[in-house]
C-alpha cells in the first residue's frame, strides 16, 4: 500500500498493511540544535519548510512516513494582507503597528514573545466597508493553478496524502478583529458581526469550489481554527453552530460531490464542547488531540460518538526529552488506542528542540516494529 492508501484506510476503518508514521514538523529552534550536534546538514535545516524537499529528506532520516500538514491551498483570506505600518514609538523603546492582518500591536526591542494586543481597524462598518471587503471579495486569481499543480505534484511524487485546505471560519475572524474586540462586535453590533463571520464563510466556500473544479484528486479535506483554549471554546458552541455549522455543511457536502469524505480540523484547546458541531456538519477528524496538556485521547470520544469520529495526534512528544524507556512505555500507552481503529498518531503541534535526535529515531523505529 502506498502512505495516501495507508492513510485513508486507517481513517475509513478498513484493513490496512501498516499504521504510517506522522510527525506534524519540527520547530527551527529544534532543527538549528540538531544541526549543531551533527545530525543534520546546516542547508537542510535552512531550506525546511512543511512538505517541501529538506522535509523529506529530514523525515526520510529520522523515519517518519509524511508530515500530516501536507495540504494545497488558496488565497481564501484577506488579499491583499494588510501593509506593515508603525504607527507609535513610545519613549520605553515599545513599537506600536498595525500587523498584516490589520491588528494594532505593540512589541519591544529585544523581547520574543507574542505582541500585545493593542486594537483593531476594525472599529465599525465604515472601517469594514473600506477597509476589508474589498480584501473578501472572490476574485480569480485569488487560485493560482500552477502554484497549485506544483505543490500537489511534491506531495504525491513523495507519497505524502494531500488535502485541500478549506480556511478557517472563525480562527480567522478573530485573528483579524483581535478576540476581545470581536466579543464586543457580538453584543454591540450583532448585525456587522454576524456580516464578518459570514462574509469570511463565504469566501472559503467560493475558493474551495474553484479549488475542487481544478480536478485534483484530493486525499481529505482540511480547516484550521484555533478557538479553543485549555478549559473550552472562546465562544458559545451554540452561536458556532448557528454562525459556522451550516457553511461547514455547504463546503462538506460540495467536497463528498467530489469524491471527499474525511474532513479534518485543525484546533488547538480543549474542544470537546464544539466536536459536536463539527461532526453535525461533515467534520469527521479531529487534530491534534492534546495529550500533553490535559491527558486527552481518542478514546473517550470514541466511547461517545461512537465510529463517526476520527483523530490524529495524542502522541506524547513530550517522551522524546526523556529516554528510550520513556519512548517504550509511550508506544504501549498507543496500541490500545490504535486498536480502536480510526486513529492515526501523530506528535501533537511541532517536535520541540528538547526533542533527542536518538530518542526521536528510536521511536520511529519502535513504531514501525509494533505497527508495520
Amino acid at each position: 500500500m502506498t502512505n495516501r492508501e495507508r492513510m485513508l484506510a486507517v481513517l475509513h476503518y478498513e484493513n490496512y498493511d501498516r499504521m504510517p508514521c506522522v510527525d506534524f514538523g519540527f520547530w527551527r529552534e529544534t532543527l538549528d540544535k540538531w544541526v549543531r550536534e551533527g545530525h543534520l546538514e546546516a542547508e537542510l535545516a535552512a531550506n525546511y519548510s512543511d512538505n517541501n524537499d529538506a522535509d523529506f529528506v529530514i523525515m526520510q532520516k529520522l523515519g517518519f512516513d509524511f508530515n500530516w500538514g501536507g495540504g494545497v491551498s488558496c488565497s481564501n483570506f484577506l488579499s491583499p494582507a494588510f501593509e506593515p505600518e508603525t504607527l507609535e514609538v513610545r519613549p520605553d523603546g515599545s513599537v506600536v503597528r498595525r500587523d498584516s492582518l490589520g491588528l494594532i500591536v505593540r512589541t519591544k526591542p529585544g523581547v520574543i514573545s507574542i505582541p500585545a494586543h493593542e486594537g483593531s481597524t476594525l472599529t465599525g462598518r465604515e472601517a469594514w466597508e473600506e477597509f476589508y471587503l474589498p480584501k473578501l471579495t472572490m476574485r480569480a486569481d485569488r487560485v493560482n493553478y500552477e502554484a497549485i499543480k506544483r505543490a500537489y505534484d511534491n506531495q504525491a511524487a513523495h507519497d505524502t496524502p494531500v488535502y485541500i485546505f478549506f480556511g478557517s471560519l472563525y480562527g480567522n475572524v478573530r485573528s483579524m478583529v483581535g478576540l476581545e474586540e470581536l466579543s464586543y462586535l457580538a453584543i454591540d453590533d450583532e448585525e456587522l458581526y454576524e456580516e464578518v463571520v459570514a462574509t469570511v464563510d463565504k469566501l472559503c466556500f467560493d475558493c474551495a469550489e474553484a479549488m475542487l473544479r481544478l480536478g485534483f484528486r484530493f486525499d481529505y479535506g482540511h480547516f484550521w481554527e484555533d478557538i479553543c483554549f485549555k478549559t473550552g471554546p472562546l465562544l458559545r458552541p451554540s452561536l458556532f453552530s448557528r454562525l459556522c455549522g451550516p457553511w461547514y455543511k455547504k463546503i462538506t457536502s460540495l467536497a463528498a460531490k467530489y469524491g471527499i469524505d474525511i474532513v479534518s480540523v485543525d484546533c488547538d484547546g480543549k474542544i470537546d464542547e464544539l466536536v459536536p458541531v463539527w461532526l453535525e456538519n461533515g467534520v469527521n477528524t479531529m487534530f491534534p488531540i492534546e495529550v500533553g496538556t490535559w491527558n486527552a485521547s481518542i478514546e473517550p470520544w470514541r466511547q461517545k460518538y461512537g465510529r463517526a469520529i476520527r483523530g490524529v495526534g495524542g502522541m506524547d512528544k513530550r517522551v522524546f526529552a526523556q529516554d528510550f524507556s520513556a519512548v517504550d512505555k509511550e508506544i504501549e500507552r498507543l496500541k490500545r488506542l490504535i486498536d480502536l481503529g480510526g486513529y492515526i498518531p501523530c506528535p501533537d503541534h511541532r517536535i520541540p528542540p528538547d526533542a533527542e535526535w536518538d530518542n526521536v529515531r528510536y521511536y520511529c523505529d519502535r513504531f514501525r516494529h509494533e505497527f508495520g
